[in-house]
Order: structure tokens, then sequence, then C-alpha cells
């Protein structure tokens, strides 16, 4: 449904990026921020999905400074290898590539972004430091509580699992303390990774919540 194009961030890289357009007139534009895993299958579906509903969503391969291209799937063996990108992450660059992101799509009308897993904090802190964006959806972002005292500069809503291993909901409770223009959404029995539907942690219920609620949060905060 997408293409692949490249965009150049303020400092010059060039890098890969998925988009997919709408078939109608778009509502506006959200960008899609990956997990650790690449703009891989899932990834490019998500973005493909958003199209579906209505908006140009644009999906930047934020690890192609390390890796260019890079994307895998979901078995222990690629989890693992994964993880090399999140032992010393250069959130300055990727923020730079989120930007370049946004200001390729700007220009259909208000800008979202939505991000999971390492996206989600990405969103986060895009929310807090980048220009251009006018909602911020941001799905189990583990280091969010970590970036939690940065005011967002436009409506943020948050999704977290109450199951998941990685971020513990002392952390979850930090954030909402922290942050209580924030919204905070917590899914029971949910682990790391429930939207995804190509990872053993998905789970179908919590899914069918959060993504309702993420396109009605976009619909009410992306309007022309």
């Amino acid at each position: 449904m997408g293409q692949d194009i490249t965009l150049t961030a303020s400092d010059g890289f060039k890098l890969g990026a998925y988009r997919a357009d709408p078939t109608g007139s778009p509502k506006g534009a959200i960008v899609v921020i990956q997990e650790i895993f690449g703009v891989n299958h899932h990834i490019r579906s998500v973005t493909d999905r958003l199209a579906k509903e209505g908006y140009v969503a644009i999906a930047p391969s934020i690890f192609d400074r390390t890796e260019p291209n890079f994307q895998t799937g979901y078995s222990p063996d690629e989890i693992a290898n994964a993880r090399k990108f999140i032992a010393n992450p250069d959130f300055p660059a990727m923020l730079r590539d989120t930007q370049a992101a946004i200001d390729a799509v700007k220009g259909v009308g208000p800008v979202g972004i939505i991000g999971f897993c390492l996206g989600g904090s990405i969103a986060y802190a895009a929310a807090t430091k980048l220009s251009g964006l006018s909602a911020a959806v941001g799905y189990y972002g583990g280091v969010i509580v970590r970036f939690a005292d940065d005011k967002p500069t436009v409506p943020t809503q948050l999704h977290f699992g109450e199951k998941d291993a990685g971020i513990p909901l002392t952390d979850v409770e930090t954030i909402k303390s922290k942050r209580p223009e924030v919204e905070v959404f917590i899914y029971p029995g949910a682990q790391h990774g429930f939207h995804c539907d190509e990872r053993a942690s998905y789970d179908k219920a919590s899914a069918d919540i959060a993504w309702p609620r993420s396109m009605e949060f976009f619909a009410k905060h992306l309007k022309k």
C-alpha cells in the first residue's frame, strides 16, 4: 500500500522511511515510530492501517545511522540482536530523524505521532522537544519515566501493560503523578508489546481497546 522514501534530517543525514497515503483527502498526518525491531512488517502494517483511517502515515527508519535498513522479527534470537540498539541510544539523533518525518508531512494538515516500545519513549520525547506536532500517543515506552519531568507541549496519551516485565507499575505511577495532564491507561493482564499481533505477548482484548482510544484521541486533536 505504501512506498519507501528518503528523508533528510537537519544535519544532512539521509534516512529511509515508509509512507502510506489515504485514498481520499487526508485528515492530517501521523508519524509512526518503530520498536527496536526496525520498520519491519508490523510497523508497515500499522502505517498502512493509519492510512486506511484517513491519515498520511510515515515511519522513519530511526536506526539508519547505526545499521541502514535494519528490520527483524520476534524470535528470541532476533529480540536479543535488536537489543543492541538500546544499549546506548542516541536520543538526540533519533529525535532529529523524527523531526525530519514530521517536516515531510506537515503540509497535509495537523500532525500526530504514535510510537511503540522504544518508539513510545521517542513519541513522548517528541511531544516535549519537537516542533510541528498536535498530539502524541505512546505505547509501553520504557524510558518515559526518565523524561517525566519534561512537560509535553501537545496533548499526550500513554498506554501500558499491567504485566510489562520491563516497566514496573511504580514507573507508571511516577509518570501519572508528575504529569497529571497526560492521559495514562493501564491494561490489566497485558504484557510488553501487547499491541503487536506478531509477538507472543499480543493481547487482542487490550489492543482492541487501546487502538480505538488512540484513534479517538487523534480525531479530537488533529483537526484542520
